[in-house]
């Protein structure tokens, strides 16, 4: 037997056994056995150390499998096999083989199957499945494989949501209390045949953006053609001026803080849909219908692709003063003014120049507090703020930032809204449309903050039924 840290001694083959929980032994085995001393072996041994545990690995080299972590042991797989109860195996399916000659060896072991495949469908039947076949005297348990190794070795697993399936109960249990102790939240996926499930799980390529992305995505489409046709083709038409070239910055930089803006709302707009929904039925203990809470699963998505919008904004705005259409109406005017021998007088307008300082105050401060909200948004950041903390960024100053960019957005046009030079072909600009959903969901909140509202939607959420008393009444009579 080889120890990693470079020296040799003999072990005394020892096992341990499992017991249920809050059983008087050990629930779960001192000796922990890896099978693989790739990455994904590596990284858990090191984590499994790291818990307090002793490890042990199983390798076909035990003399030149590489560095391990430090205080690990190495041995062949038979001898490794025998020293624990619980053996997690970190191979490919492809190498899968040896356990069948192994399989004595393995008769009343827990073995926890970690392996995923390139895509689905590639082979007929769950390598869980096929190890359970090949090991038929094991317990063999699904379950980890959705944790890289990347985030085993810094640790990035508290309250990590794994999924375990598996025949025996007991092996599961022995299975979900290691996970624990290394930080886990384990979901019990129930028996071997949602193995398939649990092996797709890290094929899928982001499932929980791909709402929020074909929301943006259809905006986006939309309010790009809108304004092309409205400002580009209509210059065109109408004056016979040739602006395309404003496609690519100036007609970019309004639609990114319209879409930043609705998606913004969107993120919102749940909320107060899903209160005046309780209010509605007098309840908090009925389900929501499934579009709005899949709607409501996706906002923290929604309102990461809104702040990455308004960073384009911002990076639009600063770069505008240095693009040639620019520079060139700079260049003439100071040009024409030195032929004329005359200088344009400067009208200080005090209405004007509150409006535009206002406008540019409230986009810089709308724009801190998107930031801060996707902040917070950050599994590291908000996991170190309480519950009230929490709430208080993403709900309070969540409603706030929405009020500030809209009113960000009507200060842009407050002195455009009843010219009748706006409404190019009767179209209102884009502005004015983007301006609707937050505005909607901003006097919803409004009617949902007055006190005779609140107060009935707080009991509500505390557990009060409108119909409570009338059933208590029934029950008395039928007594």
């Amino acid at each position: 037997m080889t120890v990693a840290n470079g020296s040799s001694e003999m072990m005394k083959p020892e096992s341990v056994s499992l017991h249920p929980l809050g059983a008087a032994a050990a629930p779960v085995p001192d000796m922990l056995c890896i099978f693989g001393t790739g990455d994904l072996g590596r990284s858990l041994g090191l984590r499994l150390l790291q818990s307090g545990y002793r490890v042990v690995y199983g390798s076909r080299r035990p003399h030149s499998c590489g560095p391990l972590p430090q205080g690990s042991q190495v041995m062949s797989h038979e001898a490794a096999a025998q020293s624990a109860s619980l053996i997690f195996i970190c191979v490919h399916r492809e190498h899968y083989g040896f356990l069948e000659t192994m399989a004595p060896h393995l008769t009343g072991k827990v073995l926890v199957d970690l392996s995923n495949n390139l895509k689905k469908g590639i082979y007929p039947e769950p390598n869980a499945a096929y190890l359970q076949r090949l090991v038929p005297g094991a317990a063999v348990v699904k379950g980890l494989n959705t944790l890289s190794a990347w985030a085993l070795q810094n640790g990035l697993l508290a309250g990590k949501q794994v999924y375990l399936c598996g025949n025996s109960a007991e092996a599961k249990r022995a299975v979900a209390e290691m996970s624990t102790k290394l930080g886990l939240t384990v979901l019990d996926k129930g028996s071997l045949s949602a193995a398939g499930e649990l092996e797709d799980f890290p094929l899928q390529l982001f499932p929980e953006w791909r709402l929020p992305l074909r929301v943006a995505v259809c905006l986006t489409a939309f309010f790009f053609f809108y304004l092309v046709i409205r400002d580009v083709i209509y210059e065109y038409v109408e004056q016979d001026k040739d602006i395309s070239y404003r496609i690519m910055v100036s007609l970019a930089n309004k639609v990114f803080p319209i879409v930043s803006l609705i998606m913004l709302a969107l993120c919102y707009l749940p909320g107060v849909i899903a209160a005046f929904l309780q209010l509605y039925r007098g309840t908090k203990y009925r389900r929501f219908p499934d579009w709005l809470d899949r709607w409501m699963l996706c906002r923290k998505q929604m309102g990461l692709i809104a702040l990455g919008l308004a960073f384009l904004h911002v990076i639009h705005t600063f770069m505008i003063p240095t693009r040639y259409s620019v520079r060139h109406k700079l260049i003439t005017l100071v040009v024409d003014e030195m032929k004329n021998n005359k200088t344009t007088p400067f009208y200080f307008d005090n209405t004007e120049a509150w409006g535009q300082d206002s406008f540019y105050a409230l986009g810089i401060l709308g724009f801190f507090l998107y930031v801060l909200l996707g902040l917070t948004s950050l599994p590291s950041v908000g996991g170190s703020l309480s519950w009230r903390e929490f709430n208080f960024i993403q709900s309070k100053l969540g409603h706030l930032t929405l009020f500030i960019c809209t009113a960000h957005g009507y200060i842009y046009g407050w002195n455009k809204f009843l010219r009748p030079s706006t409404y190019k072909w009767y179209t209102p600009p884009g502005y004015m449309l983007c301006l609707i959903v937050p505005s909607v969901v901003l006097v919803l909140k409004a009617l949902v903050l007055l006190p005779c509202v609140d107060r009935t939607l707080t009991r509500i959420r505390q557990g009060w039924e409108r119909n409570q008393p009338t059933e208590e009444i029934g029950k008395v009579t039928n007594l």
